[in-house]
């Protein structure tokens, strides 16, 4: 790894939970010389990628950070840099995929592919997700804001046989989701549409949204179960990364054990 990527490496342990770093922490989480790291962040400082607070003499990311996080979200905007990990993942599952992103307490769809494949196919023809009865609505419950469970629970609207209309069958959901990373939702929404659900993060390294693969409840086996879930890992990673966030080693660690054991 070249200086410069060593250097730029050390932003990457910035977060919302950890805004501000000491020189001595800094060295511990990179595993690197008091000297060096020192040397990186004097780089880094001067570029204006990093500052230190004057009162507690600890490190920040800098301005310069906030131009180039602009300057990205303005010419590369989500959709499109959602558009190549949703356009890979339906050929590669042969089914629709789509992304959705959370504002506020609505989840609400920002891009979709149809797979031309099969002749039949699930088509995206909502706007806003309903939490308790989508693949991505549920997986918003799991990931995002606590209070979206108990909104969504005061709105158990019956969509289909399979909807969940009780506060514990959609706890149930919930916690299975958080088990394994990926929220399942067999016609619960629509009848014969299987959709199946992995998150996605931002730059705040909160939950930003979702990507969903939607299939023909029919053609639902558990070999296709198999391919899309390990192609939904894929375009987690890479949306999240091109959103500017991480996973989260949790959601890593529940992806790697649930896939081994299907």
């Amino acid at each position: 790894m070249s200086s410069v990527a060593k250097a730029l490496a050390l932003l990457s342990y910035f977060s919302p939970a950890r805004p501000e770093i000491g020189l001595s922490q800094l060295c511990r989480l990179a595993k690197r010389d008091k000297a060096t790291t020192y040397r990186h962040l004097q780089a880094l400082e001067t570029a204006g990628f990093v500052e230190q607070n004057p009162a507690t003499r600890h490190y920040r990311l800098g301005p310069r950070v906030i131009q180039l996080a602009y300057l990205r979200e303005s010419t590369v905007p989500r959709k499109e840099s959602a558009l190549s990990a949703l356009t890979a993942l339906a050929e590669a599952t042969g089914e629709t995929t789509h992304v959705t992103v959370l504002s506020g307490e609505s989840l609400y769809a920002l891009a979709d592919y149809e797979s031309p494949r099969h002749g039949t196919r699930a088509v995206i023809d909502i706007n806003t997700f309903p939490l308790h009865a989508t693949a991505s609505g549920i997986c918003a419950l799991a990931y995002g804001p606590e209070s979206l469970f108990d909104i969504a629970a005061a709105n158990l609207e019956h969509f289909t046989e399979t909807t969940p209309t009780t506060r514990e069958d959609l706890a149930a959901l919930v916690d299975n989701v958080r088990k394994t990373g990926f929220s399942c939702a067999n016609q619960t929404y629509e009848t014969e549409i299987y959709g199946v659900s992995a998150p996605i993060f931002d730059h705040s390294d909160l939950f930003a949204g979702t990507v969903t693969v939607a299939s023909v409840a029919s053609r639902f086996t558990p070999e296709l179960e198999r391919k899309i879930k390990a192609h939904l890992v894929a375009a987690s990673r890479e949306i999240t990364r091109n959103w500017g966030g991480t996973v989260p080693a949790g959601i890593e660690a529940a992806w790697a054990t649930h896939l081994s054991h299907i």
